[in-house]
């Protein structure tokens, strides 16, 4: 404090003062004090300990001084509060003494360490319990050292993140890290997002997209505008605190109508977020012209706002809106910066899943547009065929499948895989389709077939999207009954006889096509009427779990009981992919070939 001397020069002061009691009587005697004041100088450029006494004294972080014994020789207040759940923080107490319910082995360990090397430890995570009271902290801990360099104690510093929005935040954007964008699906995606932010950061949540980022649903422009207002979006995303959602008023994949006046065309148009804590309800906002959502607004208690642009990669790609009803604070700054940095996570996973649908939907159709629409067979041969494109983030493949009508009443029956997967693999399957027709009408045996098949690929090999593939090339003469095959680098045909006996012929493998070795050999044998061939990519028989052998047997122990059960081709191909795919995601694309002769 300050006080005045007599001479008029005004003094800076410690001062103490303690009560003092005079004999038996001194509840009968006026109070006395014990008072000293000891004059304090304080130059700042040369003496600043009393003020870091006092500012240390003070600060809102626990700090407490443990000398080499590590007992406790000073706390500032803020440790003292925390002595409930950690009674260390007391004068005279080592670290060292057991305490039960406590575990401070990791804290002993770090301040030994400490002592004995004079490196600080910085912000290590500390979990105690003191009955029902829990604690998160932040423990740094600091080497303290005499004038001669040798160690004297240590000074640790606590951060209390117990109950912290700030951890909350920093917890909810770690998640956002792991689980967005696990999955290449627009709709997941943004279904992701809108639950993250529940409850840390809202009570309701909704993520809208433009109709060009989900390929297939029905035009916006076709919908007739209400007096909600235009369509714009879809519902991608949605999320609340209560069950049901009972803030939306629409499902997801359902249009969102908006009038033109509303904070979602706003950000639209001016990729700036709309910040609004306290959310206006009065006449005269943009809410009279959207009265579903005035009502909505009114009867879930929605009183804060926020909607954030999702852009990535300089495309806006929809909106993502925040409100709290539950919750009584505003939002703050801070969860607009939080809704800004999951929102910017949240717009890039949704880009590259919408490039991954945009080129998958392309590749897809480029694929189908390739593969036979109407295989036909003929009088001798009766054929069937599916194919499922694969349900993993690689796309879709080049497998194909073809039968060719050749002279004489003959048929070829092909399938392949080319390598790789998406937009360049199916336009690779198409080339190859095309050029196996041609060959196939030169009416070549199938090894010749293959080896000029090989070179043509070859040629192509010095051009970046060159691919290579596997092909299975098999003529069936049905007035010798012979059947003639090769391949190139593809698994076997799978052969059941009348009787239903499953085997694989022993063809040589030969080299994929591409290499341009044109090392084939054709394989010749001869089938009874009532056969049955199964032509198959090895997405049919291969996944991660199985090799070729085991997936070859299983498909062996199918199609012995299939011939048996199915009384057409058709029910036979279906009756195959259900027992060996059934519901499971395909992992490769699929092709399936089956003829009976």
């Amino acid at each position: 404090m300050e006080v005045r001397r007599r001479d008029g020069e005004v003094i800076i002061v410690r001062t103490d003062a303690a009560p003092l009691t005079l004999g038996d009587d001194a509840e009968s005697r006026p109070g006395s004090w014990l008072v000293s004041a000891i004059p304090v100088t304080i130059d700042l450029s040369t003496d600043t300990g009393v003020l870091l006494e006092s500012v240390i004294g003070n600060f809102p972080i626990a700090m407490a001084v443990w000398d080499r014994d590590l007992r406790c020789v000073w706390f500032n207040e803020a440790a003292e509060r925390l002595r409930d759940g950690y009674p260390y923080y007391r004068i005279g107490r080592s670290l060292t003494e057991v305490i039960p319910g406590i575990d401070n082995e990791r804290v002993l360990d770090a301040m030994r360490e400490v002592l004995a090397d004079g490196r600080p430890v910085i912000d290590r995570e500390a979990h105690w319990s003191y009955g029902s009271d829990e604690r998160l902290l932040s423990v740094s801990l600091l080497p303290l050292a005499g004038v001669d360099g040798r160690p004297l104690g240590v000074c640790s510093v606590a951060l209390d993140f117990s109950n912290s929005k700030a951890r909350d935040h920093l917890d909810l954007l770690r998640e956002a890290g792991v689980r967005l964008g696990s999955t290449l699906d627009v709709m997941s995606t943004a279904q992701e997002l809108a639950e993250l932010a529940i409850p840390v950061l809202a009570d309701f949540v909704t993520v809208d997209l433009p109709e060009e980022m989900l390929p297939g649903t029905e035009p916006l422009r076709r919908l007739a505008t209400t007096e909600g207002g235009c369509p714009a979006f879809r519902r991608a995303g949605v999320a609340s605190a209560r069950e049901g959602a009972p803030e939306s008023l629409w499902e997801r994949g359902e249009a969102v109508f908006v009038p033109p006046r509303s904070p979602f065309v706003e950000v639209l148009q001016s990729r700036r977020p709309h910040f609004e804590p306290v959310l206006d309800t009065s006449p005269g906002t943009w809410l009279e012209h959207d009265p579903d959502r005035a009502r909505i607004i009114e009867t879930t208690g929605m009183h804060s706002l926020i909607v954030v642009p999702l852009e990535a990669r300089g495309d806006v790609l929809g909106v993502a809106a925040f409100a709290r009803t539950s919750n009584p604070a505003p939002f703050t700054r801070d969860d607009l910066l939080v809704a800004e940095e999951l929102v910017t996570r949240a717009a890039l996973s949704l880009d590259n899943a919408r490039q991954y649908t945009r080129e998958r939907l392309t590749a897809l159709a480029l694929q189908r547009d390739l593969l036979p629409h109407h295989l036909s067979g003929s009088d001798t041969v009766e054929v069937a065929s599916r194919y499922l494109p694969s349900d993993t983030h690689d796309g879709v493949g080049g497998d194909w499948y073809d039968v060719i009508h050749l002279p004489c009443g003959r048929i070829a029956l092909v399938v392949g895989d080319v390598t790789g997967h998406g937009i360049n693999a199916a336009a690779t399957m198409g080339r190859l389709r095309t050029a196996v027709r041609a060959l196939a009408y030169l009416d070549l045996p199938p090894d010749e077939l293959l080896t000029h098949l090989d070179h043509l690929m070859t040629e192509d090999a010095l051009s970046p999207d060159a691919m290579g593939a596997t092909c299975l090339y098999a003529v069936y003469d049905p007035y010798t009954g012979h059947c003639t095959m090769a391949t190139a680098g593809h698994p076997p045909p799978a052969i059941v006889s009348p009787s239903g006996e499953v085997t694989y012929p022993s063809l040589t493998a030969g080299t994929p096509i591409g290499v341009g070795l044109g090392t084939f050999q054709s394989y010749d044998m001869r089938l009874p009427a009532g056969t049955l061939l199964a032509l198959y990519t090895d997405g049919l028989i291969e996944t991660r779990h199985s090799d070729l052998d085991a997936g070859m047997a299983r498909l062996g122990d199918v199609l012995a009981r299939t011939a048996l059960e199915s009384t057409t081709l058709d029910r036979a191909c279906a009756a195959v992919i259900d027992s060996l795919v059934g519901d499971a995601p395909a992992e490769d694309d699929i092709a399936l070939l089956m003829a009976r002769v």
